[in-house]
């Protein structure tokens, strides 16, 4: 393990002293933060080989998180760490690219084979492309949510499975799902200030 570079992002003290301690033994250069948006501009500008990241945090969520991340260094391992509650959630960010999930409250031995497996599982992995490539399934979602609020709750509760009749990538997915009108925007031009309301609204709801 000498030589793993890892970033820890959480907002409890307790958890990050406890994967600097464990994961340190073991021979790893650990950072850590307990501020997510300051956790993507570390994991973006420095050469980490694993990154770990709550899923619930007040500042950032850990799917926009994984999303940011990913939109600059895709082949890099995201490991999710949830409580009990916020298991579900960890699926969805599986699913969405993650590449494994941590539940609280851990074992060391629990810790270091999570992050062994996710860095061996990460060499194999093919990753999809980061653009959008299914215009017209995504410019559908955007018109739904806009106007049926009952599945613009869905998408935002459900994730992916609200999606499940829409042929898009992971990746559309979670910009969907993560309320990233930049990146929509940046792919399709400027969406109309109903589409782009309703993502807003949901973004706020995952932080929620």
């Amino acid at each position: 393990m000498k030589g793993i570079k890892a970033l820890a992002i959480d907002d409890e003290a307790i958890v990050l002293e406890s994967i600097r301690k464990v994961l340190g033994a073991e021979g790893m250069d650990i950072s850590t933060t307990m501020d997510g948006r300051e956790g993507i501009q570390l994991a973006v500008e420095r050469p980490f080989n694993i990154v770990m990241t709550d899923i619930r945090m007040p500042d950032v969520d850990g799917l926009t998180v994984l999303w940011e991340i990913k939109q600059v260094k895709p082949t890099i391992p995201v490991l999710i760490i949830t409580g009990f509650a916020t298991i579900s959630s960890a699926v969805q960010a599986m699913k969405l690219g993650a590449i494994n999930y941590l539940e609280k409250p851990f074992t060391p031995e629990e810790l270091v084979r999570a992050v062994v497996s996710a860095i061996e599982t990460s060499t194999s992995t093919i990753q999809e492309e980061q653009t959008l490539i299914h215009t017209k399934e995504v410019l559908k979602v955007l018109k739904k949510g806009a106007s049926d609020s009952a599945f613009a709750g869905r998408v935002f509760e459900a994730g992916v499975e609200a999606l499940s009749d829409y042929n898009l990538t992971r990746n559309e997915k979670l910009a969907i799902i993560t309320g990233d009108v930049n990146w929509i925007e940046d792919q399709i031009g400027i969406i109309g200030l109903d589409r782009k309301n309703w993502l807003i609204e949901g973004k706020k709801k995952l932080k929620g």
